[in-house]
Order: C-alpha cells, then sequence, then structure tokens
C-alpha cells in the first residue's frame, strides 16, 4: 500500500480556512471560559455567600463529571425543543466556553489560595476593602501563577475543539472529513489534519511560554 498526498495537497485551502475557524472557535471560547472562570473561582472562595458558592459548586461539579459532547448536544439539539435555536459556531462557542470556564475557576482558585493570607490581611489593616486589596494585590500576583495551568487549558482547548465538527461547523477536523469522503484516503488526511493541530498546539505553547518569561521578569523586577 502506498500513500497518495495529492488529496491533502488539493484541499489544502479547505484545510486552511478550517484551521482559522478552529482558531476564531478556541480563542473566542478562552476568553469566554476565562471571564466565566474568573467569577466562578471567586465564587467559590467566598463560602459567606452560600447561594453563591453553592451554584458555582453545583456548576462545576456538572460540567467537570460530564463529557464535552454530550454538552455540545444538549446546547446544539436540546435547545430547540424549548424554540431556542442557536447558531452551529455560537452553540461551539459557548459549549467550549461552558466547559472550559469550570476547569478555569478550579485555576484560578488554586493561584489565589496560593498566595499568602498575610497579604490580604496586611493590605485590610492599611484600611484597603477585600475588593481592592484582591484586584489590586492578590490577582496581580495570581496571575502570573495562572499562566502554565492556563496555557495547558488553551491547549486542551484547542484539541477538544474537532468535537465541534459533528454541529456542522467548517472547523479543521470537519474539512478533513469533507475531503475524505471524496478522497477516501483517510490515514493521509487524518494525518495531516493532526500535523496542523500540533502546529496550533505548539506555535501557542511557545507563545504561552513567552508570555510567562515576561510577567515573571515585570515581577521581579
Amino acid at each position: 500500500m502506498s500513500l497518495d498526498f495529492l488529496p491533502v495537497l488539493e484541499g489544502w485551502p479547505d484545510l486552511l480556512h478550517g484551521a482559522i475557524v478552529t482558531v476564531e472557535i478556541t480563542a473566542t471560547s478562552l476568553v469566554l471560559g476565562c471571564i466565566l472562570g474568573l467569577l466562578v473561582g471567586l465564587g467559590r472562595l467566598d463560602r459567606s455567600k452560600r447561594l453563591r458558592y453553592g451554584i458555582c459548586t453545583v456548576y462545576v461539579t456538572f460540567i467537570r463529571g460530564t463529557p464535552l459532547l454530550v454538552q455540545l448536544f444538549l446546547l446544539f439539539f436540546g435547545l430547540p425543543q424549548f424554540d431556542i435555536l442557536l447558531p452551529a459556531f455560537l452553540c461551539g462557542v459557548l459549549g467550549l466556553g461552558i466547559y472550559s470556564g469550570a476547569y478555569v475557576s478550579e485555576i484560578v482558585r488554586g493561584a489565589i489560595q496560593s498566595i499568602d493570607k498575610g497579604q490580604m490581611e496586611a493590605a485590610r489593616s492599611l484600611g484597603m476593602s477585600a475588593g481592592k486589596a484582591m484586584r489590586t494585590i492578590i490577582l496581580p500576583q495570581a496571575v502570573v501563577r495562572m499562566i502554565p495551568p492556563l496555557g495547558n487549558e488553551f491547549i486542551a482547548l484547542i484539541k477538544n475543539s474537532a468535537l465541534v465538527s459533528l454541529l456542522t461547523i467548517a472547523d479543521l477536523m470537519h474539512e478533513g472529513q469533507k475531503i475524505i469522503s471524496v478522497s477516501y484516503r483517510s490515514l493521509e488526511v487524518y494525518l495531516a489534519v493532526a500535523l496542523v493541530y500540533l502546529v496550533l498546539t505548539s506555535l501557542t505553547s511557545m507563545a504561552l511560554q513567552k508570555v510567562e518569561k515576561r510577567l515573571r521578569a515585570g515581577g521581579a523586577a
């Protein structure tokens, strides 16, 4: 058996377009996940607000305890039963963002808890409110510690985004499957798709390493 990459070369523009869509979905989902994760992470730290703490805990438990594919299908196939019709792209972004938010919230919570509690106490003794101390003293230090695990989450999100192809979104995986449907060269196409995913995750990893170095250098200065 010989390998034939001609269908991959002919379909390269479609794969490139799919890669761009994958990046768009992943980046948008990560922004949503970071915002949601920050809110939920802070909510899980505030045990005095039992209702908010309980809602945040239930959210994290449900999302982390159920498959991402099921969550995507709930949005794409479940919501129409309530006459809520969302575009496939929006369902993909919401699904990935909500999924990522649960994991980001744990990253946020862990990073904040790793900061010495004495710093909050010192800030309060100087007359700062808890909110101001959190914004100006605790969070800036926690952000530096969040970068490595957030980088891992971003890379995982890029790979998990392949599932949105099942929602008919023209991402990298979906475009690869279209090429396979006419060329019947599954091995070659999936190898090419895997290579593109590898390039995306490697570039992301290198960019995040540079960001982390700059933040640490700025903190040291």
